[in-house]
């Protein structure tokens, strides 16, 4: 039988009730791969209008940064990159980098929070927006690594013929970056702030 914790309100709880909460969210981590994977083929029945499905798209995202030599961190965010076009298409960046935050380094995450900003080069003039907003970042750190991302890999990927690799493909470096401990040090290192 399932154990419950012990109050209605959060502010009654007690240490064993947050232990078993704290264990609870443990178990239910492991599986985040599964359904990382999972949601991914959700991609596939998403926004329409382009020559491939949003899935395609992520797989070849990935695929380009895995042909190019990136690491798991960086070619598993390619892969997700666009989840978040499932709940939240004028925010869907945010998602993703909400998703790899506990468990890449922050050069990563922010690549994949400003994304959505920088791969507007390349349309925003023709719908009433500003190409050159990405701009304002000219002087962060990690402006030409999105810059990079967006123009090597993203914006790169809509072509039905590339010869894209399959979800499996990916799926042990999915399982390798999402089964670590969440804020691991050694994986969330390298000093500057994600911003």
């Amino acid at each position: 039988m399932q154990r419950l914790v012990s109050f209605l309100q959060m502010k009654d709880g007690t240490k064993e009730d947050y232990l078993l909460l704290d264990q609870s969210e443990r178990d239910y981590a492991q599986h985040l791969p599964e359904k990382i994977l999972g949601t991914m083929l959700e991609l596939d029945h998403s926004l329409e209008g382009y020559p491939v499905s949003r899935l395609t798209h992520s797989l070849q995202t990935a695929t380009r940064a895995l042909n190019d030599g990136a690491d798991d961190d960086m070619v598993v965010a390619a892969l997700i990159h666009d989840v978040g076009d499932l709940l939240a298409t004028y925010n869907h960046a945010a998602i993703a980098a909400a998703i790899l935050k506990p468990y890449v380094r922050p050069e990563v995450t922010w690549i994949v929070e400003q994304h959505g900003l920088f791969q507007s080069y390349y349309y925003a003039h023709f719908v009433g927006g500003d190409r050159n907003a990405r701009e304002r970042f000219k002087d962060h750190p990690w402006y030409r690594s999105c810059e990079s991302f967006c123009a090597n890999w993203d914006q790169a990927s809509f072509d039905p013929k590339y010869p894209t690799l399959p979800l499996s493909a990916f799926e042990p470096a999915v399982h390798r970056v999402f089964s670590r401990t969440a804020y691991d040090p050694r994986h969330v290192k390298d000093g500057l702030v994600s911003v």
